[in-house]
């Protein structure tokens, strides 16, 4: 499966295509700690973990260009 990752606002999104549902991209820090994991149809953290606004911006915004 092809892996995708980005960089941006201090947040390294990582995401697979072809994922077990639900789809997610798995959210590290620029420094590497892993923070969770967000359902990219739902925008809602998985794990009783809930994401910066920020972040959800971030994972939109990437909707919104065809990258998730």
């Amino acid at each position: 499966n092809f892996m995708g990752r980005v960089r941006r606002g201090g947040y390294i999104i990582f995401w697979w295509m072809g994922d077990h549902s639900p789809r997610h991209a798995p959210v590290r820090t620029d420094k590497g700690k892993m923070l969770g994991r967000v359902d990219v149809d739902t925008l809602e953290g998985l794990e009783n973990w809930t994401p910066p606004k920020d972040l959800v911006s971030i994972i939109v915004e990437l909707k919104e260009k065809g990258r998730l």
